[in-house]
């Protein structure tokens, strides 16, 4: 069967094919505006990498001390072992440990009835010699009165003289004995011979203590005032020579958190010789250490203060950055791009550090973010420095 309408059907297939081709022609144009917007956004979008976040800080002018810094060990001022200087059973002990004593207080008593039993009896032996000291030498001066008148030989003289000598020598010696047992009394109180802290009691109430034992009763320290020992490097000899004759050296002790304070003193003895095992000198500073803030044994952080260096230029130790160039860091300027710097690190003082040379008062240098940066990078400032003093 024909198609009776031959001429529609053929109308047909051209509207078709025409459809198809406008409708593939409007898709290439707007996949044309649409993929020319795109890179028009893109290369409207496109201005480079992002500029790196960081921290900076001004370059500070100021004044700042030159000084030594060592670990020291802190050692009291006097050490006293205190010893029975009798022997006898210890009756009293009047202190409790740790506590602070004063020179003259009573520590130990140790049982007096022996000796002042002893006391007596060479008191009773003083005055029976002194009394037969008297009667030799009234006998003496008689007999000379004799032989003046040549009512005695010499040789009888002589024996009498003799017997007033020997009469004198013993009551000599039993006066001596007599002051001897009065001290051996008095030793039976053992008071405190300075000031300073009693440590461990070594031998208890009760127990037998000997004369001149080789273990004492108890150790007492001095701390007010209070020695620090430390050393520091030989090289550093010449100028703490050089301060120290122009005056005493201020030294401190250094506070190991915020709470504590420095602890003042004044270096007042330098070794005289260099530890050759070591190659170091030995110092020696004393501190009043009136709170007794300082204590025996103690390993302190010590420095000693040379001098003062004016107008010195001072940048956080973080901001210094080590290359094997040598040392640098990174500058910010006024267009806000990285600018790396060699610079000269004179020392370091704890968080700061002293440039020698390379920097200049009020420069904006990179405390953090350099692991981000290269020359002439954009950088932006995380936070804002302080105004320099």
């Amino acid at each position: 069967m024909t198609d009776p309408d031959p001429m529609t059907a053929a109308s047909r297939r051209y509207l078709i094919a025409g459809a198809v081709v406008v409708a593939l022609v409007a898709g290439g144009i707007a996949a044309y505006f649409s993929t020319d917007s795109g890179a028009r956004e893109g290369r409207k979008g496109a201005k480079g990498p992002p500029a790196v976040p960081v921290t900076v800080a001004l370059v500070a002018q100021e004044t700042v001390p030159i000084e030594l810094r060592a670990i020291g060990n802190v050692e009291a001022y006097s050490t006293v072992a205190l010893k029975a200087r009798v022997d006898g059973q210890i009756v009293e002990v009047n202190f409790r440990e740790g506590q602070p004593v004063r020179k003259g207080d009573v520590l130990f008593r140790i049982d007096p009835r022996p000796y002042a039993a002893a006391l007596r009896q060479a008191e009773a032996n003083a005055l029976r010699d002194a009394a037969a000291r008297d009667q030799a030498r009234s006998q003496e001066k008689r007999y000379q009165e004799l032989l003046d008148k040549n009512f005695i030989s010499k040789e009888a003289y002589a024996q009498i003289r003799t017997n007033a000598a020997t009469a004198e020598a013993t009551a000599s010696a039993s006066q001596a004995a007599l002051e001897n047992a009065r001290l051996n009394l008095e030793y039976c109180t053992i008071p405190s011979p300075l000031d300073g802290y009693v440590g461990r009691v070594l031998l208890q109430a009760g127990n037998l203590a000997k004369a001149n034992d080789v273990n004492p009763l108890l150790v007492i320290n001095q701390v007010r005032p209070v020695y620090v020992n430390f050393a520091v490097p030989e090289q550093n000899l010449p100028e703490v020579r050089k301060y120290m004759a122009a005056g005493p050296l201020r030294v401190e002790v250094l506070p190991t958190d915020a709470g504590q304070k420095r602890v003042e003193g004044k270096l007042i003895f330098i070794d005289n010789a260099v530890d050759p095992t070591t190659a170091t000198i030995r110092l020696r500073a004393q501190f009043d250490n009136v709170d007794a803030a300082l204590w025996p044994g103690q390993f302190v952080n010590v420095s000693v203060r040379l001098h003062e260096q004016a107008d010195a230029l001072i940048v956080p130790s973080q901001a210094v950055q080590s290359g094997p160039d040598g040392q640098y860091v990174y500058i910010v300027g006024t267009d806000m791009l990285a600018e790396l710097r060699r610079i000269t690190v004179q020392r370091t003082d704890g968080e700061r550090a002293i440039v020698a040379k390379g920097l200049a008062k009020g420069e904006r240098v990179v405390t953090r973010g350099q692991l981000r940066l290269g020359p002439g990078v954009r950088v932006q400032i995380s936070k804002t420095p302080a105004e320099p003093a």
